[in-house]
Order: structure tokens, then C-alpha cells, then sequence
């Protein structure tokens, strides 16, 4: 006959009470110095005290009693686009690793929010449910003035988009990918090129940041008579690339906006194997001036944003966190910055 063991109760979770006993201090002594709540208050050696308690003991301040306290959270949403989300660029995605360790260094725990089904207030409903001290939306994730308002009555404190447009009732973080766009163009009218092609990629959600690049590209050439502009989509690949040099001739286009440096990489490359010569038969540009454009051969002119600090950054959506009565404010983040170098 076989015998099923005998359930076991699972290991009783340690309170600060037990944190305290094995600490010899008050529960208080405990919040104070798990919350970062103890300078000036408990001395060093019992601060160390306390924790060594907690560590031995596997203790972890609970979040909702913390946010009690605080009167929120700390969390911070990131919320990521409604649909598939796009394959960020290598400086967008060093710029979000930056803003979460400058929020963790405030106190805050940033999370990436994934798609939910839905936008506007379907989206914020499930934002809401945890309840986040603020919700930061990066570009595609369809936020609403109704949803802004939803958030807001849930108890958020703050709601910011990262973005190209205001949203009412938000406070606004600009990244204008449509000067993006202007710049690269500008530096290639300058250059004596009239004849432009702008790379538009295939790839699911890249459109958020390709149409208004577009969209600048095009308000540069009206400032120049006579300049045509020509989208041409790519997809990732060798094969598109090559497809793209060998029609190039009879595009009768002198001049490339290859939408970022890892594009303009991967076409440089498909124009030098059709015989093509950079500048001579195509100027190219790329975007995000990354370590790249200075090592592919002939280096890569690129323009670039040069953003407002990090710090700063944290420092406004803390801000916001804080006083949540602040009428929403625009901030534009970034300037554009041409770097030319060989391939213009």
C-alpha cells in the first residue's frame, strides 16, 4: 500500500514584530530604517542591527502597508505600446535602462507594463488595478484624456507621456522624432543633394517613429524648390537590402535618410556589393550616432538627439508624483544634433 506524505504547512512568513525581537528594538525602530526613514532618528550601529534581523530572518517590508504610509505606491508604470511592440533602437533602450536605475535611486520601482488588450480606458483600467503612483506612457500605448482621467480618479498621482504629442490632462515629455527627420534632411540639402530617399521599415510598430521622420524630411525639402522626396520601405534583411542596390540606379535618387545607423549599416553594405560609391552615388545619413557610424567604412554621418540628463528627468516625474494638484506641463527633451563624417 502506498502512503501519500503528509502535507506540510509552509514556513511561517516573518513579520517586523519578529524583526524587532531578534533586533532588541521597537517596531517603529524597524520602519524607520526598512522605509529609509531612520536618519537622523536611529544611530548606525542599530541600523545595521536591524537589517542583519531582517536579512537572517528572509523579511521583506510588505508594499501595500509601505504605500499606506506614503500615501502611494512607489510604483511607476511603464506601459509599452497596445500592439506588438517594436524593436527599440540600441539609444532608446540605453535611455530606459538610465531612467529605471534613476528612478530606483529616488525610491521608486519602475515595471514594465505589457500590452494589454485594448486602449484608452480599456488600457487604463488595467494600469489602475495596481494601483501605480504614476504611469509613464512611451509612444503607442493609445493613451486618452478620458483615460488620463480614469487613472487619476484610481488614485495615480501622476500620468506623463514619452512621446511626440501632448495628450490632455498629461504632462507631456517630448521626443519629436519629426525633427529627427529635419535635421537628417537639412544636412543633406546643405550637402547639394535634391533627390532624397527615406527608409520606412517593415517591422511591426516602427511606423510611431518612421512616419514622422518622414513627415520632417519632407518640411526640410519644401524649403528647397525642386526637391523630391521618395519613402522606400525595407525590410531587416540582406536580401531587401540588395534588392534595394540594384534598384537604385533607376530611382534617380542621389541621397539616403536610412531611418537609423543599423539600417543605413545594412544598405552601405548592399550599395558597396552593387558597385555603388558613398558619397559619390549616395550620400546616406543614419540616426542615433551610435559606436558603428564611426567604425563602418566610409564612417557614417548621423544625427542624434541630445537629451536633457536622466536626473532631470526622474526629477520632474518625482516631482509630479509629489504634487499631483500641478497643471499638466510640456517639456521638450531633446535637441538634434548632425554629426557629418565620410558618408555625406
Amino acid at each position: 500500500m502506498i502512503h501519500s506524505p503528509e502535507p506540510t504547512n509552509p514556513p511561517a512568513t516573518p513579520t517586523s514584530t519578529d524583526v524587532a525581537r531578534l533586533a532588541g528594538v521597537s517596531r517603529a525602530t524597524v520602519s524607520y530604517v526598512l522605509n529609509a526613514q531612520a536618519s537622523g532618528r536611529v544611530s548606525a550601529r542599530t541600523q545595521d542591527r536591524v537589517r542583519a534581523a531582517a536579512e537572517e530572518l528572509g523579511y521583506v517590508p510588505h508594499a501595500a502597508a509601505r504605500a499606506l504610509r506614503a500615501g502611494h505606491s512607489g510604483l511607476v508604470l511603464l506601459t509599452t505600446p497596445s500592439g506588438p511592440i517594436p524593436r527599440i533602437g540600441a539609444l532608446f533602450g540605453d535611455f530606459l535602462m538610465e531612467l529605471q536605475g534613476a528612478l530606483h535611486e529616488l525610491g521608486y520601482t519602475s515595471v514594465w507594463h505589457g500590452p494589454v488588450a485594448g486602449a484608452g480606458e480599456q488600457a487604463a483600467r488595467a494600469w489602475a488595478e495596481l494601483r501605480p503612483a504614476a504611469v509613464l506612457a512611451l509612444p503607442g500605448t493609445g493613451l486618452t484624456p478620458s483615460a488620463v482621467e480614469l487613472l487619476k480618479r484610481s488614485g495615480t498621482r501622476a500620468v506623463l507621456t514619452l512621446g511626440m504629442r501632448p495628450v490632455a490632462g498629461a504632462h507631456a515629455l517630448l521626443l519629436d522624432q519629426e525633427t529627427l527627420g529635419t535635421g537628417a534632411a537639412g544636412h543633406l540639402l546643405e550637402r547639394g543633394r535634391r533627390r532624397i530617399g527615406v527608409i520606412m521599415p517593415t517591422e511591426s510598430g516602427l511606423d510611431l517613429f518612421s512616419v514622422p521622420r518622414l513627415a520632417g524630411v519632407r518640411t526640410a525639402a519644401a524649403t528647397a524648390p525642386g526637391t523630391h522626396v521618395e519613402p522606400l520601405t525595407l525590410d531587416c534583411t540582406e536580401e531587401s537590402a540588395a534588392e534595394l542596390a540594384a534598384s537604385w540606379p533607376r530611382l534617380g535618387l542621389d541621397s539616403l535618410f536610412a531611418y537609423n545607423d543599423e539600417y543605413a549599416m545594412l544598405v552601405m553594405r548592399a550599395f558597396q556589393d552593387a558597385g555603388l560609391t558613398i558619397p559619390g552615388d549616395v550620400a546616406v545619413v543614419g540616426a542615433d550616432d551610435l559606436l558603428l557610424a564611426r567604425l563602418v567604412r566610409p564612417r557614417l554621418t548621423s544625427v542624434t538627439f541630445d537629451t536633457i540628463p536622466t536626473g532631470r528627468l526622474v526629477g520632474l516625474v518625482d516631482r509630479a508624483i509629489r504634487e499631483p494638484e500641478t497643471a499638466p506641463e510640456t517639456h521638450q527633451l531633446t535637441r538634434v544634433v548632425v554629426t557629418p563624417r565620410d558618408s555625406t
